[in-house]
């Protein structure tokens, strides 16, 4: 909300140019990395009566990175040591862009409350 009223008073010229602003901080090469997810490091156990895991000392780290895919089904995928600054970067291209298309849409919102015109007092109805 704080967002909103601070766009409200820039001028639509400055809207648009911050807008046009915003576009240009999306590199195509950034957004052909693009990863949603988490990633999350693990320690396991196999299982094995014998295995090192089973006296404490569990397999890892693994990494792994988990998306969610609606309110009650995720995926992911174990993501290998020399690809994982790789996953890093593409979560954190996957934020910033995240950031700036938020931003843009407040811009267009903003813009699109103008164009409709200045807001007319509702009259008040009697019961």
């Amino acid at each position: 909300m704080a967002e909103r009223s601070k766009l409200e008073r820039l001028s639509v010229l400055v809207l648009r140019n911050r807008r046009e602003g915003l576009l240009k901080l999306l590199p195509p090469g950034e957004i052909r990395e693009i990863l949603r997810g988490s990633l999350t490091e693990r320690f396991l156990t196999c299982g094995k009566p014998g295995c090192r895991c089973a006296r404490g000392e569990r397999h890892g780290p693994v990494w792994y990175l988990s998306v969610s895919l609606d309110q009650s089904h995720r995926t992911g995928t174990t993501v290998p040591a020399d690809q994982l600054e790789q996953v890093r970067r593409g979560i954190e291209s996957y934020h910033r862009l995240s950031e700036h298309l938020e931003q843009i849409s407040d811009i267009n919102r903003e813009l699109l409350r103008r164009a409709k015109g200045p807001r007319r007092a509702r009259k008040k109805m009697r019961k």
